[in-house]
């Protein structure tokens, strides 16, 4: 995944105080509601170990559909 647009540095984890977590939620509140998504997305890739251009097909076989009677 060498042209993924973030980077996770699993270095910079660590424990902060509610003002610092405060911060952190203002942060996120400035971004657009697209750029939050693309960094759920991402985090989301990273997690399941699966590239961002390539992602998993979903297992239809796991859904079924019915007809619901008005």
């Amino acid at each position: 995944m060498s042209n993924a647009p973030f980077r996770l540095d699993r270095t910079k984890f660590k424990m902060q105080t509610f003002k610092e977590a405060s911060h952190q939620l203002s942060y996120w509140q400035n971004k657009t509601a697209v750029e939050r998504w693309k960094a759920a997305y991402f985090l989301i890739s990273q997690a399941y170990d699966f590239d961002l251009n390539n992602p998993p097909k979903m297992d239809r076989q796991q859904f079924s559909m019915r007809k619901h009677a008005h």
